[in-house]
């Protein structure tokens, strides 16, 4: 079964700027690196192009897939459900460039801080509200999933179930107290 991709995500190419001037910041506050600032530039423009071709998110039905790297490829896969906080965050430098980060928390997750977080979504906000959505959509439809378990009949097996297994329990339990006596 496929899931069929409801919004794909876009990255502005504006965050080759901004990585670009971070790391000119980063290396003036080195005084030793100043003399290097314009090879840290030449590399970090080849390299951007590179890492932004190879980032993707794409929101599923059930799912948000998110591709990244080069040497090191990463793909995760967040079940909607499981996602507690979609952050939309923006500090001053993103702020002269444009950009947001979007951040993505979850339930269970170990760990202070994103599991993942996407730099230069285009319409960052409205990618975050189609995500919100869905996983609305998502939990309005589970209660209907189990509204068959729901009914006097499945209940009553269910407690059937139930009942024998408890019984059987009893049983092994007896057995194993009697050969210990």
């Amino acid at each position: 079964m496929s899931n069929p991709i409801l919004k794909s995500a876009s990255f502005d190419p504006k965050v080759k700027q901004y990585w670009m001037t971070t790391a000119c910041l980063f290396s003036a506050l080195a005084l030793v690196t100043i003399p290097l600032i314009p090879v840290v530039l030449i590399i970090v423009w080849l390299v951007a192009g590179k890492i932004l071709a190879a980032m993707s998110a794409q929101l599923l039905t059930q799912k948000l897939v998110v591709k990244r790297g080069i040497l090191f490829k990463e793909e995760k896969s967040i079940p909607l459900e499981k996602i507690t906080d979609v952050g939309l965050s923006q500090g001053p430098l993103m702020r002269l460039f444009g950009l947001y980060r979007l951040s993505f928390e979850t339930a269970g997750q170990s760990g202070h801080g994103a599991l993942v977080s996407l730099l230069g979504v285009v319409n960052a906000s409205e990618f975050r509200e189609a995500i919100l959505e869905q996983k609305d959509n998502l939990a309005a439809q589970a209660p209907a999933k189990f509204s068959n378990a729901e009914s006097p009949k499945n209940q009553l097996e269910l407690i059937r179930a139930l009942t024998y297994s408890v019984k059987n329990i009893e049983q092994m339990l007896s057995t194993l107290l009697d050969e210990k006596k």
